[in-house]
């Protein structure tokens, strides 16, 4: 992972956003990280991620049996 100063970060902001497209950058503070930035694509591509997450946990978590057949509740789903 790449790590950047505070410094290296003020002093050229652009060059910094841009090497965290696909990785994020952590943010050095001191020697110590003080936290990560992530670039827009790979940010929305974290939250693509979480969304499908989520969305297994919902389809694992409901009961089918007693919904008839697939294809309708899937219809009532919109999907």
């Amino acid at each position: 992972m790449t790590s950047v100063s505070i410094s290296q970060l003020k002093a050229n902001p652009a060059a910094v956003l841009s090497s965290a497209s696909d990785y994020p950058v952590a943010v050095q503070n001191r020697n110590k990280t003080a936290g990560y930035l992530v670039g827009k694509d790979l940010f929305e591509k974290m939250i693509l991620f979480l969304e499908d997450i989520e969305d297994k946990k919902t389809i694992e978590s409901i009961d089918l049996d007693d919904k008839g057949d697939f294809e309708e509740f899937a219809k009532e789903l919109g999907i």
